[in-house]
């Protein structure tokens, strides 16, 4: 059975037992910066199970921040879902989101990985990890820090300073080491980029394997994305790559997220509510995160066994994603101003 059969039946039949809302009729409208099959899947079997339509209006993250922003107050928009804390956090700072209370996202959803006032909750966790080339001697690199030690000159791979998924991991540092200390590790990792920043995480993961470069930074669910490929050229980029899973003796890995909330305007928060309620379901966590190889946020649901495949357990860094996804601004400053172009 393929896995988008599996969504389409056994899925719908579970979440129709469950204790997910059931309206007779009416619509939620889904801002989605996620462009995924199975999610177009997932939006079906909310459907089938509580007779509200899905319109789905799919963008990258910043256009539909900004055609909310623009739609103000006649926005039909009822959901906005995109990847990254920061994506989320400045869609929280600009008032786009209303509180939503509801005792089963409370219960569901671990408390380090909502917004505090209840603005967002996120559904799926992504860990942005350390690839280096098998034969490569990296002895001593352990941790993100490790990432500017001069040993490593000339050796690595890393998407440029626009990319958020950075901006984010470099938000992260500035919670733990302030901005003073970031900037000064912008300054030593710049200094150890084999090349100006290119290409996009799965780049950056066959420069490593093309010996282009020694180490890259890049989001786990990219490696997996290879590793469950159909095509010879792609399982031999996974074959040559080791991976580190950095900070594993103090704060752990930097985890991000995708996530979603309810938007200030929605002409239909009660559907709104029941969705992101559907999406803490047990069979609706499993299904969204194995679509994309991602780890689910609710505790006890299993995920893509390719993820144990290649990265087994590992300690993983519990601060809030508002935290760093707040960060986000101050981040992209402190990148900018010491060379990462």
């Amino acid at each position: 059975m393929t896995f988008r059969a599996l969504l389409g039946g056994t899925l719908v039949a579970a979440l129709a037992s469950t204790a997910v809302p059931v309206f007779a009729d009416g619509e939620l409208n889904l801002y989605t910066a996620r462009h995924y099959d199975s999610d177009i899947v997932l939006f079906e079997a909310f459907t089938e199970a509580t007779g509200i339509e899905v319109n789905v209006i799919e963008d990258k993250a910043g256009a539909l921040i900004e055609r909310i922003k623009a739609e103000g107050r006649n926005s039909p928009g009822d959901i906005f879902m995109t990847a990254d804390a920061g994506n989320l956090m400045s869609a929280a700072a600009d008032g786009m989101f209303q509180s939503a209370v509801s005792e089963t996202l409370e219960a569901r959803i671990p408390e380090n990985l909502r917004h505090p006032d209840g603005l967002w909750f996120a559904f799926t966790k992504r860990a942005r990890i350390i690839m280096v080339r098998k034969g490569v001697d990296v002895e001593g690199l352990e941790t993100y820090e490790d990432l500017a030690d001069p040993t490593y000159a000339d050796m690595i791979c890393i998407r440029s300073s626009g990319n958020i998924y950075n901006q984010s991991l470099v938000g992260s540092l500035v919670a733990v080491h302030g901005e003073a200390a970031t900037a000064e590790w912008v300054q030593g990792l710049v200094a150890n980029m084999a090349r100006d920043p290119e290409s996009n995480d799965t780049g950056q993961i066959r420069a490593v394997a093309a010996g282009e470069c020694d180490i890259a930074v890049a989001n786990t669910y990219y490696l997996a994305r290879l590793a469950r490929s159909d095509d010879p050229a792609d399982l031999a980029v996974v074959e040559a790559i080791d991976v580190i899973l950095p900070n594993q003796d103090d704060r752990g890995v930097h985890v991000n997220i995708s996530g979603a909330g309810v938007l200030t305007n929605a002409p239909n928060p009660d559907n709104a509510v029941a969705f992101l309620e559907f999406l803490a379901s047990d069979e609706a966590q499993l299904a969204f995160a194995e679509g994309n190889n991602e780890w689910p946020t609710v505790d006890g649901i299993a995920h893509a066994t390719v993820l144990d495949d290649l990265y087994g357990d590992f300690i993983q860094d519990d601060i809030n994603p508002a935290v760093f996804g707040g960060n986000r601004a101050d981040a992209l400053r402190i990148m900018e101003a010491n060379g990462w172009k």
